[in-house]
């Protein structure tokens, strides 16, 4: 117990998380000042439960029921036939080659054309149903739409919105006011929600990467917590929000048929995206904390450091999927239509894809 302690007085020594000369017992809410609490922390775990819960009942009685009236099947690939010993050769290996099939034909008295059917078949069986990834792709858009309206409502009378010098000033002296303590409450409630459900969700093409930016930014909105770097981290989340929204509300046209809707909605997330995670992120927001901050505030601290390189991580990560947003931009316009989505491709489109040159350049909107 007293090395657990020792530790504990370590991990949260002031000369880690706060600036010099300043203490937790300086930042302790009174009348003047509400600074933010660490142990808040704790409330968006079973925030993130009530979350699942409200996503579940709008996917069910809301999102579905809508999806089926714009003529979106909800209908999955009938089952193949049970066979043992192609179902244990599936699970191995799910891409086989010509010769790999030719094996298995002739272990199972099977024609080759018969094992590549059934393997067909087999694999179109695990596919998610449209309607499933367009209830997915409904809650995401509701949630986003949502955040960024209560975003622009909390922050438009704040003065950081308008100049971001403002998040240094005084600092760590700010008071945390109840509209964004509930933006940072829901929103992180949210992302921890997206954590525990990516993995029984569609399978995505980058869903490591999409895991890495949800972790990420859950450290991030927890450093910033305990540093009361709050105003930096709302204007960190107001940025994220506002191109996601047009994202999913393509992937819904899409899934839906209205071809000329979906490639709108991804003209606008392509634009917004490329103004506000490639401009506004780090031009404003990043040389704000890089540059701005330590000419205002002086002296910095370690958890300065590490705030800063999740914001870089998150860049990182904006880069990566920059590239591939901007491939599947050029293929629509080459094609004369938005046809993929390269970014959050399903798993099973991209192994289908590979087999397939002029698929590979057309993925689906998945």
């Amino acid at each position: 117990m007293y090395i657990i302690r020792e530790l504990l007085d370590y991990f949260w020594s002031p000369s880690i998380w706060l600036p010099p000369n300043i203490t937790w017992a300086d930042l302790v809410p009174n009348e003047k000042i509400q600074y933010t609490d660490h142990r808040h922390l704790y409330y968006p775990l079973p925030m993130a439960l009530v979350m699942l819960l409200i996503r579940y009942f709008l996917e069910w009685y809301i999102f579905a029921p809508f999806g089926v009236s714009l003529g979106i099947k909800g209908t999955k690939p009938k089952k193949v036939p049970q066979n043992e010993l192609l179902e244990k050769a599936f699970k191995n290996n799910s891409k086989m080659k010509y010769k790999e099939v030719a094996h298995i034909a002739k272990q199972s008295d099977m024609s080759e054309r018969q094992v590549e059917r059934w393997l067909r078949l087999r694999k179109a069986q695990d596919k998610p149903s449209t309607l499933i990834k367009f209830c997915e792709n409904s809650w995401r858009c509701t949630y986003y739409l949502y955040s960024f309206i209560y975003g622009v409502y909390c922050l438009w009378d704040k003065p950081w919105l308008w100049n971001i010098d403002e998040c240094w000033t005084n600092y760590p002296h700010q008071s945390i006011t109840p509209d964004c303590w509930w933006y940072y409450m829901i929103s992180l409630s949210f992302y921890w929600s997206l954590t525990v459900s990516q993995f029984r969700d569609v399978k995505r093409k980058d869903f490591w990467q999409m895991f890495v930016h949800h972790i990420a930014t859950i450290l991030l909105m927890a450093f910033s917590w305990v540093c009361n770097l709050i105003r930096v981290g709302t204007l960190v989340l107001l940025v994220h929000d506002c191109a996601d929204i047009f994202l999913e509300a393509a992937k819904m046209a899409k899934y839906a048929k209205y071809q000329k809707v979906c490639d709108t909605f991804f003209a606008i997330f392509t634009v917004i995206w490329l103004i506000t995670r490639i401009g506004v992120f780090p031009f404003w927001i990043i040389y704000s904390t890089t540059i701005s901050a330590p000419r205002i505030v002086n002296t910095m601290f370690p958890a300065y450091y590490i705030f800063n390189s999740l914001l870089l991580l998150l860049l990182a990560l904006h880069i990566f999927w920059t590239n591939l947003i901007l491939k599947i931009a050029y293929n629509a316009i080459a094609a004369g239509q938005m046809e993929g989505d390269i970014r959050s491709s399903s798993s099973e489109d991209i192994s289908d894809a590979s087999t397939n040159s002029t698929t590979n350049s057309k993925q689906k909107l998945q």
